[in-house]
This record gives C-alpha cells, sequence and structure tokens, in this order.
C-alpha cells in the first residue's frame, strides 16, 4: 500500500520551479500529489494537537515539522511556500486578514519608543489601527503625502524611525510611489521599507528586488479571486526572518484551513483572472475618459496617467481596480449614480470575479496629501463579467448622474 511522504520531506517543487515562468509557477507550487496518495490538490488539514510515534520525537519537536495545529500544517506550508517563492521572500506567514498582516509586520520591526512613516494614501483600516493599537503601544506614526519627493520624505525620518510602510499605488486614489528611491531612502536610515503589494500581487510586481523589507498581501483578493475568503501573507526577508517569526508566534496568529485551501485553489487561476481583469479595466477606463460626467480617471495603466512611468517601470501586469473623479455634482447625483447600477455591486474589498463600486471618500481618511480630487470619487472593480456589459452598465449610470443634476437645477 502506497503511504503518503513524511510532511518534512514535500519540497512543493521549488527546486523544479526555478527556471519557470510565473504563469507556470503559479499553478505548481505548493502542490505535491505524491506527498497525498496522487491526490492533485493538497487536502484541507483541520488541526490542533499533532501526535508524535514516540518521547523523543516529541521532545526534539524531530516529525513533524510542526508541533501543534496554529504554527502550520502542511496546507498551510503549501500556501506560503508558494507565495513566498512567488515574492522573492525569504520566508512567509499567514495570518486572518490582510490588515492583521499589515499591523503584524509593523510590530515586527517596532516597538515602544520607536517611529513609523505612513503613506497617506494607505488603505484606511490600517490607518485606525495605526492611531490606536500602535499608539498605545508606544509607536507613534507620522503619514506622508504619497506624491511627496525624496528630499521632503529624508526631511520626515528622526533618530528613531524603524519603519516606512507604502502602498503602491494607492487603493483609492491610485498614486505610484518610486519604491526603489523609498527602500534606498529608508535604508540610508536604518528603516525598514514595508510595502503593501495587494495591487501588485505576487505576480505583478517583485517587492523584494525593488528593495522592499517585508511584502504583505490581502489573499483576500486576487489570490483567492472568489470574494469567500480573509487571509493575509507577510512576506520577508531573511535579515528580518527571526523578527517576523518570532512576533507572528508570540502573537497567536494562525489562518483557518479551509481559508487557505481556498486561497491555493485561487491561487492556481491568478495570472489568468488578472489578465481578464485588467484588460476590462484599461478598456473601461479609455471608455469613461471620453465621457462627459467623468472629470479624470485615476488607472496608472493609462499612459498618461501621472504614475505611468513608474508603473511601466516596475510592474509586470495590472488588474481591475481603478477610479474616476466624476464632474463635482451632488449628494443626491451621487446616490442616483450608484443605485442606477446593477452589474457593478455596492460593496467594500476587491480582487474578487464580480465587479464592484464604492464612494471612494477621502475627507476623513487623508492628513498629508495635498492634491485631492474636487468631484466625488468613485472606486471601480472591473470584474470577469463581459466587457460590454460593464460598459453599458456604466454608461446608463452616467446619464443617470447627469439627469439628477438637471431635476435638482430644475430644469
Amino acid at each position: 500500500m502506497h503511504q503518503a511522504a513524511p510532511w518534512h520531506n514535500v519540497t512543493f517543487m521549488s527546486k523544479k520551479s526555478k527556471n519557470l515562468s510565473d504563469d507556470t509557477r503559479v499553478t505548481t507550487l505548493g502542490r505535491d500529489p505524491h506527498a497525498n496518495f496522487g491526490v492533485v490538490n493538497p487536502p484541507v488539514y483541520h488541526a490542533s494537537t499533532i501526535l508524535y510515534p514516540n518521547y523523543e520525537d516529541l521532545r526534539d519537536y524531530k516529525y513533524p515539522s510542526s508541533p501543534y495545529g496554529r504554527m502550520g500544517t502542511p496546507g498551510t506550508d503549501a500556501l506560503k511556500n508558494a507565495l513566498a517563492e512567488l515574492e522573492g521572500a525569504h520566508g512567509c506567514r499567514l495570518c486572518p486578514s490582510g490588515l492583521n498582516a499589515v499591523i503584524a509586520g509593523l510590530m515586527s520591526v517596532a516597538g515602544s519608543g520607536d517611529h513609523v512613516l505612513i503613506g497617506d494614501n494607505v488603505y484606511e483600516p490600517i490607518r485606525m489601527s495605526a492611531n490606536t493599537v500602535l499608539k498605545r503601544m508606544g509607536i507613534s506614526v507620522t503619514y506622508f503625502d504619497p506624491c511627496e519627493s525624496m528630499a521632503g520624505l529624508a526631511a520626515l525620518f528622526t533618530a528613531n524611525t524603524k519603519a516606512v510602510l507604502a502602498e503602491s499605488p494607492g487603493s483609492l486614489t491610485f498614486e505610484m510611489m518610486d519604491i526603489p528611491a523609498l527602500a534606498d531612502l529608508a535604508h540610508d536610515h536604518n528603516a525598514a521599507l514595508l510595502v503593501d503589494n495587494t495591487w501588485g500581487t505576487p505576480l505583478h510586481f517583485k517587492a523584494f528586488q525593488h528593495g522592499a523589507d517585508i511584502s504583505i498581501n490581502a489573499c483576500t483578493k486576487y489570490v483567492s479571486g472568489h470574494a469567500d475568503v480573509m487571509l493575509g501573507a507577510i512576506n520577508y526577508s531573511k535579515a528580518l526572518a527571526p523578527r517576523v517569526e518570532k512576533t507572528y508566534r508570540a502573537l497567536g496568529l494562525c489562518a483557518a484551513p479551509d481559508d487557505v485551501y481556498l486561497a491555493l485553489r485561487g491561487l492556481r487561476t491568478m495570472a489568468v483572472r488578472l489578465q481578464r481583469h485588467s484588460e476590462t479595466a484599461v478598456y473601461l477606463s479609455h471608455w469613461l475618459k471620453k465621457q462627459p460626467s467623468v472629470a479624470r480617471v485615476l488607472n496608472p495603466m493609462l499612459p498618461d496617467d501621472p504614475g505611468h512611468a513608474l508603473w511601466t517601470r516596475d510592474f509586470l501586469g495590472g488588474n481591475g481596480l481603478f477610479g474616476i473623479e466624476l464632474v463635482p455634482g451632488s449628494d443626491d447625483q451621487v446616490a442616483a449614480f450608484f443605485n442606477s447600477l446593477e452589474l457593478f455591486g455596492l460593496g467594500f474589498s476587491w480582487g474578487g470575479y464580480e465587479s464592484l463600486a464604492i464612494p471612494a471618500g477621502w475627507e476623513s481618511a487623508r492628513t498629508a496629501s495635498k492634491k485631492l480630487p474636487a468631484g466625488p470619487l468613485v472606486r471601480l472593480h472591473a470584474g470577469l463579467e463581459a466587457v460590454e456589459d460593464l460598459q453599458a452598465d456604466l454608461a446608463q449610470a452616467l446619464e443617470t448622474y447627469a439627469a439628477a443634476s438637471n431635476i435638482n437645477q430644475g430644469t
């Protein structure tokens, strides 16, 4: 009878994948069918207690590789090893959410009495956590304009600055930052650079090649791709491995086995999904630029976007998330626009197969940015629906927005 290979002997195909393209690696990494009786996908491991065959192995943590379910299972190892290799990281740890991964990453490199710099365009819940949890820990925070020059940023560093957190492009206003230059600046001040790589994904932005020390991914988004998972990943350099791994373990973090399984399943199709999302987003962006109710399209994939040169230089591809600034209008007009949408669902998150739209209010989420939209801001996620149907849905919503203006003016 065939027996599964010992867990600690599983290699997850990493040696074979070095010379393969990412499109191939994303479908093969984290798989070892011969360790699972020939089954293609790793099974779901629901585990707390893990039994050892004898006292000596229990004493030495010899077999299997994890002494307790919270510290890992074959399923979590499969996903974290795959993500680390795609990112070019030394290692990876999985968290219950992307937000949790960001805060755990910051806590790994900063402590009481330290100072961190955070881009003003970060995911808004990060600001909430930084202003509460980090503050109570004695970590001070300065927010910086994502469009600030390197000279201007250099002036914000202090003797106790330990980390810089950047999100490029920002997930609401889509500013691009020069990550290599920011990495050099951080390292010149003995600080670590953390990059929220959720927009770029492990496929389209190689954060470690561009100087990052930690790359964080909300696997809730494109890695899983089906709007049914909460999961985050901290990818880290070899130099920071001891600190990240110790902090992760001390916080008692772990990822749910079913979410890990679904993320592994989503990972296999991420490359083809990203291509479709990106093509649709670019098509809609060009079309939206021509619409009279649209003042501006915010998408670094467009040639005339202020961040396009950086995106072209550093990124290997795009996705479906972008924004539009509408011409100035009333709250009633904004409500009419959103309420008329049929294919674009009204809901938070992004990266799933479905199209989404939200009002991207920035007023309460910015403290350092100097250039902000004048009209209502809408964040769109182009899903996998037919592009002509999505275009028609946006067309009628924009017509409704314009018509609501005429009604309000009594014409």
